[in-house]
């Protein structure tokens, strides 16, 4: 390109100065600096654009084709949209299907604004096209994620269904389940079917607290919705009194500002309010409820930083700036105040207390340290209490077991019986022989229906026996096999050459099952934390680079405003 600039004497006098200190032409040296006056030119253009209008001008480097002849392009947009909105734009533009976006080295994450991501205007962009077959890796990786997701789903599910449908009738050493309690360990009276939606509720929740602390909230999200749906089958009034249900509204959108996923904005808004109006029914006006029954109010205020900060985002993303301000500001005070002091916590550790008793100690007294050495040496004297009775209450129900045992009933009904009537032996005699007397007669009525029938005494009697006591299904057995029961049914087999105690298929299949069970119930009873304020215990590096983020955001926001 010649470009006509003898008529502006700087310009040809400095291009004159290149042309001699260099071994580029007059002409090229004239083209050069006339491309960077235009480019100066455009530069305040879209600075002045930007400032009055927010639309940003990005300058694209393309992919080298045989289609596109300018490999630097410029692109007007506003840098409030998500990285997959400015690739759809592209994409509509010049025809790439499968590409990425790189920013000074770093790939932009679909889901997140532009703006958060450090695109500024006038940022240099480089559009990455990629392969079908890449793509097709990442699609596959992407299902295999999510097929792990749900496989994790279905066995945390299986293994908390399990425990629900235990009532705690057999010995809890060998057979764990979980009970209901309030926050000092006394159990609560819930009707059974609540209680089971409560208990996989509670799971559900404690597995995603866990999947969320090794920063996996895609998994977390998926347990953290399914307590969601179990919580919303307890009665209304008893999630009323307890915190959970906040606790877990806060955890839903805690996850979803950490995978970007604002399209679910309006849902979060939602559940900020729940967990809003619940901490407030729960705690009462200025926390005056929980004061009164823990004595304390401290360890909550992790709780109200949370919500605060989650609500500053979602004023901010609404664009809402003196709102989002407001709550940051209540977080950076909340925040203050729960930093601890690493002295004070040295302090309690030397006195054996752990890091985590530490530091929910010291919050809970608001930086107290002889307050917190008080209030962790009487949870942890409270704790004692509650095992020795605990270990006294099964002391005596295996004693009331035996007692029963010795009456003649079978340990498993004796168990039952005394579960059933919260341990008074007298009423699970009762029950027991009440039991036995019904089915007795059940067992002679049925006995005297396949009499009626024809079959002879000795067959409808062994059929009973082995069918449990089931009428249809010894009536069937008799009836295909021609009124009798099978030998091999009535005599067991020979002892085979590798055991001497031969097992039935079904038998192993129940043991299979049995173990399967039991790994289960173990591998979801790991998720469940020791201590009962373990939610609480937070250590705010990830709300402390939340908090920064929102406030460079607003600064950035009121610089370019300005």
């Amino acid at each position: 390109m010649v470009v006509n600039v003898q008529n502006d004497s700087a310009c040809y006098e400095l291009a004159q100065k290149y042309v001699s200190a260099t071994e580029f032409t007059l002409e090229e040296v004239i083209s050069t600096l006339e491309s960077i006056r235009a480019d100066t030119s455009r530069k305040d253009e879209g600075n002045k654009q930007f400032k009055e209008t927010a639309v940003a001008s990005l300058e694209l480097h393309l992919p080298r084709t045989a289609e596109i002849k300018k490999r630097k392009v410029l692109l007007k947009t506003k840098l409030d949209i998500t990285t997959q909105e400015l690739k759809k734009l592209i994409g509509e533009e010049y025809g790439f299907k499968h590409f990425n976006l790189i920013l000074m080295g770093q790939t932009l994450s679909p889901g997140k604004r532009l703006d958060e991501q450090n695109v500024k205007n006038n940022s240099k962009i480089m559009v990455l096209v990629v392969s079908s077959e890449q793509e097709k890796t990442e699609m596959l990786k992407k299902e295999e994620n999510k097929r792990q997701q749900d496989e994790g789903l279905q066995r945390t599910q299986k293994g908390f269904q399990i425990l629900s449908e235990r009532d705690g009738s057999e010995d809890p050493v060998s057979t764990p389940y979980l009970e209901i309690a309030d926050q000092k360990g006394n159990p609560l009276q819930i009707p059974d079917s609540e209680r089971k939606a409560l208990i996989l509720a509670m799971g559900f929740h404690e597995k995603g607290r866990a999947l969320m602390k090794k920063r996996n909230h895609s998994a977390a999200l998926t347990h953290l919705l399914q307590a969601d749906e179990q919580f919303n089958k307890c009665n209304s009034a008893l999630l009323r009194t307890v915190d959970n249900y906040a606790v877990l509204q806060l955890d839903v959108v805690w996850c979803y500002q950490a995978l970007q996923q604002l399209d679910c904005l309006n849902d979060a808004r939602q559940r900020l309010e729940r967990a809003e109006e619940c901490f407030k029914r729960c705690y009462g006006e200025q926390q005056s409820r929980l004061q009164q029954i823990k004595g304390h109010t401290g360890g909550e205020d992790v709780l109200f930083l949370r919500l605060y900060l989650l609500q500053s985002l979602l004023a901010y993303h609404d664009g809402k700036k003196n709102q989002a301000l407001n709550k940051l500001r209540n977080v950076e005070e909340l925040f203050g105040q729960l930093c601890l002091d690493p002295e004070k916590m040295h302090q309690l550790m030397t006195l054996g207390f752990s890091e985590q008793e530490a530091r929910l100690g010291l919050r809970a007294c608001r930086g107290d340290v002889e307050e917190a050495e008080r209030l962790i040496s009487q949870r942890k004297t409270e704790k004692k209490e509650l095992k020795e009775r605990e270990r006294e209450k099964r002391r005596r129900r295996l004693q009331d077991i035996n007692t029963l045992v010795e009456l003649g009933f079978s340990k498993r009904d004796a168990a039952r019986a005394l579960h059933q009537t919260r341990g008074d032996v007298d009423k699970a005699y009762t029950v027991l022989l009440d039991g036995a007397e019904a089915q007795s007669s059940d067992g002679q009525s049925n006995l005297d229906q396949l009499l009626e029938l024809g079959f002879q005494k000795d067959m409808a009697d062994s059929a009973l026996r082995l069918m449990g006591e089931d009428l249809a299904q010894a009536t069937q057995m008799l009836l295909d096999n021609q009124g009798v029961v099978p030998p091999e049914l009535l005599s067991p087999s020979p002892p085979s050459s590798s055991s001497e105690e031969p097992s039935t298929s079904s038998d192993s299949t129940a043991s299979a099952w049995s173990r399967l069970d039991e790994d289960l119930v173990n591998e979801v009873l790991e998720d469940i934390p020791r201590h009962e304020e373990d939610y609480l215990d937070l250590k705010l590096d990830e709300e402390q680079e939340l908090m920064l983020q929102i406030r460079s955001s607003l600064e950035k926001q009121s610089s370019s405003s300005g």
